[in-house]
């Protein structure tokens, strides 16, 4: 008699009812969480700043200069040029009067005055000459000229040495009383810049803002250029006048040394010429 049929075998991957359940296959999608799970957000990681933002922050920075001279307005670029000029100019006389300092030489002006009372008009001239110092040239000019005009060359010579002492004062003083007056007409610009948006609601506090910080820059501008040429200014307008008093005074023992040196070779002539009279006469 025949067996009965064997029951049909459950496949391998089933799993008994009751029992563990059996690991998914690899490449299977990932099971739902269960509903009672909580998942933890992961922490927000913040950007690292990067090194523009860390030198663009700085007051000294490049950028915050050029963004203040962007708010100053348009009347930023001739102040620019002002300063410009200005910073020239007191370098230059700078530099001119420090030539001027190693250029003195008061011992050879000594030795010219001595070789002048002691008669010797022509090593006076040959130490005066080739001089650079100004109170020398001056002096080996009127010695040169002493027969024709020597008060007129002596004139004349002061005036070149006090000129050139004097170069760009001029400038200086028009960059002192310009640059405030820049200063107050960038301040007039922003606040018709500010009022000229009163009107507007939306862009009324940002526009009011931004007019009143380019009026106070380009007033901060100017006057701080003013300051900054008015010190020198007054510095070398000092050593020009104590220039001009070296001069004048030189000149003065000059005009007198020479005159008195005129005066006793007239008088030693003079009486050459009464003790030739008498021995004529006896």
């Amino acid at each position: 008699m025949a067996n009965p049929a064997a029951p049909a075998q459950l496949p391998a991957s089933s799993a008994p009812p009751g029992g563990p359940a059996a690991p998914a296959p690899q490449g299977a999608a990932a099971s739902p969480a269960a509903p009672g799970a909580t998942l933890s957000p992961a922490p927000a990681t913040s950007p690292s700043p990067t090194a523009e933002e860390k030198t663009s922050g700085g007051v000294l920075g490049s950028n915050w200069l050029i963004d203040k001279f962007r708010k100053g307005g348009p009347i930023m670029w001739p102040i620019l040029i002002v300063s410009i000029v200005g910073l020239t100019v007191v370098i230059e006389r700078i530099f001119w009067w420090g030539g001027r300092w190693f250029r003195r030489d008061p011992k050879r002006i000594e030795k010219v005055f001595t070789a002048i009372e002691n008669g010797d008009i022509g090593e006076a001239s040959r130490l005066s000459r080739g001089s650079r110092d100004p109170v020398l040239r001056m002096m080996w000019n009127g010695l040169n000229h002493q027969h024709a005009s020597l008060q007129g060359a002596l004139q004349v010579a002061a005036g070149i040495e006090i000129k050139r002492a004097g170069r760009f004062l001029v400038v200086m003083d028009t960059l002192v009383t310009l640059a405030p007056l820049l200063g107050l007409l960038g301040t007039i610009t922003g606040l018709i810049r500010s009022f000229s948006f009163l009107g507007n609601e939306e862009l009324a506090v940002q526009a009011v803002t931004g007019g009143i910080a380019e009026a106070l820059i380009a007033t901060a501008c100017g006057l701080g250029i003013a300051i900054f040429a008015l010190v020198p200014f007054n510095f070398f307008t000092s050593r020009v006048s104590n220039l001009e008093f070296e001069l004048q005074t030189a000149a003065t023992n000059l005009e007198v040394m020479l005159g008195a040196q005129g005066a006793a070779r007239e008088m030693e002539i003079a009486g050459t010429h009464q003790a030739t009279g008498k021995g004529s006469s006896i």
